[in-house]
């Protein structure tokens, strides 16, 4: 039921967001928008006003925002294929700028909920290395093997890459103590079972947000390019039911991991968008350039051709990854 209810609540997120971002800035060019749909097929609720509709479907695997002239040509003067390119191009790209959007408030609510570590022990792990040593709650890590500890990231990272035992030197009310520890593996890394205290830095927090979501945008980049190179198969990639394990998974961890894999997908959606693939937004991006280089717009039914044929492939190379990458997984 958690992992139910977390998906729903990520694919929702990501899905209003995003369709929010094309209807807002369509309306603020003066594009007139028929409809704004979170999720598709069957009609559970719909709210129509005096101009747009706005639905609720059954299916919560994607939405849509159905602007006048979007699809076919309209003599409406309010009609998306009479605006000008560079109010097309806006509205286009809105919605993958507001799943990065969501991505950097995102990222900055996971750091603020679960704040930074410090050098100060907030918790000894019964029978660890650390416990048996006899290093205790409140004591303030300064040293490994001499070596001054800056934070709390350079302390994981010795202790990560220990193989011998480690002499480390804490600050016990104003005592300096030393206390040899011999790491012990879990989950395939050396641990010594000390868990930090953490602080609350909200423009620190803020700041981060950006950079793990440009750090989410490089990974990426890396990961296209092992597929072009051969370096990484198909087959390691996640497809929807991967996508729905791993939100089933953070929401057992509580709020803030859920917001972390919420700026984490929505961070990937925002930049798979804007690939230049003609069933996506960087496809109609793509068009939409080469009308401003020709003057003229690409012909309607090659676009609705190319648009199809993508989509059918995406759709494809989706099922290819469900079958040969998440259920394989599983049944491991």
């Amino acid at each position: 039921m958690t992992t139910l209810f977390g998906s729903l609540f990520v694919f929702i997120l990501i899905i209003a967001i995003h369709e929010f971002g094309h209807f807002a800035v369509a309306k603020a060019v003066g594009i007139r928008v028929n409809e704004y749909a979170i999720g598709m097929g069957p009609l559970i609720y719909k709210k129509q006003t005096e101009e747009t509709q706005y639905s609720l479907r059954a299916l919560p695997i994607g939405g849509y925002v159905a602007m006048e002239g979007e699809e076919s040509a309209s003599d409406d003067p309010r009609s998306f294929n009479n605006a000008s390119l560079l109010k097309r191009a806006a509205v286009i790209v809105s919605g993958a700028g507001m799943n990065f959007v969501l991505a950097i408030v995102t990222f900055s609510l996971f750091l603020l909920i679960t704040g930074y570590p410090t050098k100060i022990v907030d918790e000894v792990l019964p029978n660890s290395p650390a416990a048996v040593a006899g290093i205790q709650k409140g004591d303030a890590i300064r040293t490994v093997d001499g070596k001054e500890i800056n934070d709390w990231d350079a302390f994981s990272k010795t202790v990560a890459a220990s193989k011998n035992p480690i002499t480390i030197g804490i600050d016990r009310e104003g005592k300096i103590l030393d206390f040899t520890v011999k790491p012990v593996e879990k989950d395939g890394r050396p641990i010594v079972g000390i868990q930090p205290t953490s602080e609350k830095h909200p423009v620190k927090a803020i700041g981060d947000g950006f950079k793990m979501t440009g750090k989410v945008i490089v990974t990426i980049f890396d990961v296209l390019g092992k597929l072009f190179t051969g370096g990484l198969g198909v087959d390691n990639l996640s497809g929807p039911v991967g996508v729905v394990k791993v939100i089933g998974d953070s929401a057992k961890y509580g709020f803030g991991s859920l917001m972390f894999i919420t700026a984490y997908i929505s961070a990937n959606l925002g930049f798979m968008n804007l690939l230049p693939i003609p069933a996506l937004d960087g496809g109609k991006l793509v068009f939409i350039l080469i009308e401003g280089i020709t003057g003229k717009p690409v012909n309607e039914r090659i676009e609705q051709g190319l648009s199809v044929a993508s989509f059918v492939l995406l759709f494809a190379l989706m099922i290819y990854v469900t079958i040969f990458g998440d259920i394989a997984r599983f049944i491991q």
